[in-house]
Parts: structure tokens; C-alpha cells; sequence
């Protein structure tokens, strides 16, 4: 019996922009990428039987099919069956950190850390590029949290330019637990409300994409200059989430209040909203004024900071 025990980092967008719909029915998305300290723990263990098994520690989690860090290692049965029939099953235990549902990549996150596992259980020797490929099948912030880092990522989040590195930027994370808004809903409405403002040829969507390679957060990001990146923070999802979520709203307001707070913004389809400091005791200040003006032990507050790092091992038996 070997195992793996990785290290799966939650991610931020730092810009998310929706251009157009594709023909495959998702959005045309430019988006800046950043991986950040919050991480969860994947062992991933084989097993004499040729069964995939999930164990998670978070209630929330489920442990079938629906799970996408299950469905990662189908996807590696079904891609290497001569190693799954000389390695056997796998059980993957996932020790969750990462708050659920809560646009911080949480699920694709485990999924990308199962195929790490799995290709050094079964001595694939898989690329990094190789490994990406196979977690773009499986969801579009897969191939990003493989590669980890900072990255533009466009298509449908899942073509990667990677980025200099920003290391040592403080964050704030909020995130009320028993909320959850609904990425479907999220882009649907926006679709819905703005979809008039979508570019419809796709010679036109490409070049918007890759516009943001040449952007003011990009120049910022190369500049290392983190009081600029705060400043260029953009998410077009915030136009339809906090109008229809108070709480959301109410708490990037009292971020953006707070004294040392750089800039504030919800990641992803959201719930969760950060901030982003220059100092760690910045950071911790900030968290315990945000808990002072919102008395609610429903609300999550977490300090992290950017790395430059995807998926990592931690330790092997």
C-alpha cells in the first residue's frame, strides 16, 4: 500500500470579466487567477479492491459521484486502465479547510490534487500540461489549480497564461456558512440582465480575451505593485449577486470601510468577499474590526496570503 497526502490551495480572481456566450453554452471569461495560502489536505491511498472511496470531514461534502474529486479519479481509471488493473482502487480522504460553496474553487481544488495523487500512485509520469488537459474535462478552475500561481485564464477559464508571481499580499476572507449563490444562477442572470451587452462575433470575443493581457491590472501585476492591483479589482458577477444578496453586500461595505484596506471585492460567483492588505497585522486588525461590526457567528473570517504554488505533495508512504 503507497499514499500521498498533497496540499490543494484555494484560488481568488483578482479580475473577472464576461465577455459573450460560447457555442458550447458556457461564457466567454477574461479572468485574472491567484492561488492563496487556505488550502485543503488530499490523501489519496491505494486500496487492494477496485473501488474508488471518498472520505471528507466536512458534513457538506458529498463522497459519490457527485463529488468532483470522485470524478477525477473515474477519469483516471478510465484514461489508464492498464495502471488501474496493476495499482488497484484508491481512497481519497479530503480534510477540508476551504469554506463550501463558496466561489474559492473548493471542489476543483481536491479534484486537481486527485490527479496529482493518482499519477504518482500509478508512476504515470504525467506533465504538469498533461495533468491540466485532464482537469479542463473536469471543470474550468481545474487546469488553474493544478498550475496554481497567478494566471490569466480565458475561453471559458480554462486556456492559461500564467503570470509573475504575488507572493506576500495579506487577505481578509469573509463568508457567511449556511449561504450558498448558485454559479448557474449567477451567470444565467447576469445573461439575463446585461446579455445585450455580450460581443456576438466570435473573432470580436477572441480578441476582447485577450485584451486583458495588455489591461491596467496586468501592467499592476507585472509592476508587483499591490496597492495598484487593489485598486484594478473587477468582478462583473458583483452586478447581479449583491443586489440580490443584502449580506453579501453589507460585508464588502464594511470592508471597503476599514482603515488599511487596500481594495475589497467578492471572488468568483461569490459568496465570499476579501480584502487585500500590505501587512499580515494589517490583515488581523482588520478581521477583528470586521467581527466587531458584524456580530453574526454564522460569518467566517479567515487571514491568508497569495503563493505561487498549485497542487503540492506534502508528504508520501
Amino acid at each position: 500500500m503507497r499514499s500521498y497526502s498533497l496540499i490543494a490551495p484555494a484560488k481568488i480572481n483578482l479580475y473577472l470579466e464576461i465577455i459573450g456566450d460560447r457555442p458550447d453554452g458556457y461564457h466567454e471569461l477574461a479572468m485574472i487567477l491567484q492561488s492563496i495560502g487556505l488550502a485543503d489536505q488530499i490523501d489519496v491511498r491505494s486500496i487492494s479492491t477496485d473501488t474508488i472511496r471518498v472520505h471528507c470531514n466536512h458534513p457538506q461534502v458529498p463522497t459519490d459521484k457527485s463529488n468532483l474529486a470522485y470524478r477525477a479519479a473515474e477519469l483516471m481509471v478510465r484514461q489508464f486502465p492498464e495502471a488501474f488493473a496493476k495499482y488497484g482502487g484508491v481512497e481519497i480522504t479530503v480534510n477540508k479547510q476551504i469554506p463550501v460553496a463558496a466561489g474559492l474553487a473548493g471542489g476543483s481544488t481536491n479534484a486537481a490534487a486527485v490527479l496529482v495523487g493518482i499519477d504518482l500512485l500509478w508512476k504515470l509520469g504525467l506533465t504538469q500540461s498533461e495533468l491540466e488537459e485532464l482537469g479542463g474535462t473536469l471543470g474550468s478552475d481545474v487546469p488553474f489549480c493544478v498550475a496554481g500561481g497567478t494566471a490569466i485564464a480565458t475561453g471559458r477559464g480554462e486556456q492559461l497564461s500564467p503570470l509573475p508571481s504575488l507572493d506576500n499580499i495579506y487577505i481578509v476572507l469573509g463568508k457567511y456558512r449556511s449561504l450558498e449563490v448558485s454559479t448557474p444562477w449567477a451567470y444565467k442572470t447576469y445573461r439575463h440582465q446585461f446579455g445585450n451587452s455580450y460581443i456576438r462575433d466570435s473573432g470580436n470575443l477572441a480578441a476582447r480575451a485577450n485584451a486583458v493581457h495588455s489591461g491596467a491590472i496586468v501592467k499592476s501585476i507585472l509592476d508587483k505593485n499591490t496597492r495598484e492591483i487593489a485598486q484594478k479589482l473587477h468582478n462583473d458577477l458583483e452586478r447581479v449577486v449583491l443586489p440580490a444578496y443584502p449580506q453579501v453586500l453589507r460585508l464588502r461595505e464594511v470592508f471597503a470601510n476599514q482603515e488599511g484596506v487596500l481594495g475589497t471585492m467578492m471572488s468568483g460567483s461569490g459568496p465570499t468577499v476579501f480584502a487585500l492588505f500590505e501587512s499580515q497585522q494589517q490583515a488581523e486588525l482588520v478581521l477583528r474590526q470586521v467581527k466587531e461590526a458584524i456580530v453574526d457567528e454564522d460569518l467566517e473570517l479567515f487571514v491568508t496570503r497569495t503563493i505561487t504554488h498549485g497542487i503540492q505533495v506534502a508528504s508520501s508512504i
